[in-house]
């Protein structure tokens, strides 16, 4: 049985404030619940501050992205070392806006997990179709492509810390959301495409998120699909009753 686990990505939002705050009422509202694992990634800016408030809470602490070289000339970036300094449990990579507005490619996402992986990181790893892909019929192929060349060279063990987000790029922020029996199709394709590279007992066992406009009203529906494990959430996990208005109605 897998362990549903939701995420909240709070994106490029917040202030210094505001992040205690939130991350506050979190830890305060979430402090009985234990059948779900939750996270929360802010800003880079604020993830000190935002591990202090949750330093006694069961919620972890997670990052929007992370660089796959050790330390360097690489203005701008950060390492797995130095979020690990400040105490962060998992790493978002690949998410569309990333690959979308920043030019992220397939090849650089690999880097990423493997170096995720390899410094003791647990990888949201994102995946997911464009509009235009999804009325051309090709979700199954492009959802495909970016996992079996996000995955290359991770081995069955690696593969294990490795957290699969589905987020249809079309469903982002606009409101919009996958049906339930979309989510589920894209999910089932998923998971049996992780049977095909790593066997059914791993496959099994990963978990494959939903992300794309979930919020309170979609939440029961949306888990109830049997390859539906969990969420990543954005807007609504900058509410605190919201955020966890949904994990606890999955609890």
């Amino acid at each position: 049985m897998r362990k549903p686990f939701i995420a909240g990505n709070w994106k490029m939002n917040t202030d210094s404030a505001g992040a205690v705050a939130l991350a506050a009422g979190l830890a305060k509202e979430l402090s009985s619940v234990d059948t779900v694992d939750v996270a929360v990634c802010p800003p880079f800016v604020y993830l000190q501050s935002v591990a202090a408030a949750l330093s006694a809470s069961n919620v972890a602490l997670g990052s929007q992205n992370v660089y796959f070289e050790e330390k360097g000339a690489f203005t701008g970036e950060i390492s797995c070392a130095m979020l690990k300094d400040t105490s962060c449990a998992y790493a978002i990579i690949g998410h569309s806006e990333r690959r979308h507005v920043m030019g992220e490619t397939d090849a650089m996402i690999n880097k990423k997990i493997s170096a995720a992986i390899s410094g003791g990181l647990l990888p949201i790893f994102c995946v997911g179709e464009l509009l235009e892909d999804r009325q051309g019929g090709t979700t199954n192929e492009v959802v495909a492509s970016q996992i079996k060349n996000g995955l290359e060279g991770i081995c069955a063990e690696s593969v294990q810390a490795v957290t699969v987000a589905y987020e249809p790029v079309w469903a982002i922020g606009t409101g919009l959301t996958a049906t339930p029996e979309q989510a589920q199709e894209v999910h089932a394709m998923i998971r049996g495409l992780l049977t095909e590279l790593y066997g059914n007992e791993i496959a099994q066992a990963i978990r494959i998120q939903y992300g794309g406009s979930a919020k309170p009203s979609n939440t029961a529906e949306l888990m109830a699909q049997p390859d539906v494990d969990g969420l990543l959430v954005g807007g609504a996990s900058l509410k605190v009753e919201d955020f966890a208005a949904m994990i606890k109605t999955i609890a």
